[in-house]
């Protein structure tokens, strides 16, 4: 067994993985290479679950929030609290860059964020396992949940803004 299968994110010593291990664990190829976002968009949205989902989509910013969010949350907080905590969070940082680039008020992602990281929670606790399922199913079902989350997000945002 390689370094990087010792050492997924998922097991207690992700903390001693590399950002180009972990990219390299995630997409199937080097940090750089130009097959990178081919590979994240085929691994992601074929997922056998959307919480599977998170583990491919935009590795280097996955590993960012599992070493700097997740990781010191989950030693003070229940896993799934710091799990949904780190999308709040991400989406939070994702609105905040918004509001930089437009200087107007963005309240969009952290909503959405939050909704598909109970939607991951969820999935995997109901026992979600498109696995045996075709590409375009587990695609289908991986965009769905992107859309459905996204929905009520901006309901919200109209709501209050």
């Amino acid at each position: 067994m390689s370094k990087i299968q010792a050492e997924k994110p998922e097991g207690r010593r992700w903390h001693n993985i590399t950002l180009g291990q972990y990219v390299a664990l995630r997409n199937g190829v080097p940090l750089g290479d130009g097959r990178s976002l081919r590979n994240m968009l085929q691994r992601s949205f074929g997922a056998a679950s959307f919480a599977g989902f998170w583990q491919y989509w935009n590795p280097i910013w996955g590993y960012g929030l599992g070493r700097y969010v997740y990781a010191p949350l989950r030693r003070v907080l229940h896993p799934v609290v710091a799990f949904i905590l780190t999308f709040a969070i991400s989406g939070a940082l994702h609105d905040l860059a918004t509001m930089a680039v437009s200087w107007s008020p963005a309240f969009l992602f952290t909503p959405w964020f939050v909704l598909m990281g109970m939607g991951a929670v969820l999935g995997r606790a109901a026992g979600m396992d498109l696995a045996k399922r075709p590409f375009w199913l587990r695609a289908a079902v991986n965009l769905a949940y992107l859309v459905v989350c996204l929905l009520p997000a901006l309901a919200l945002r109209s709501a209050i803004l």
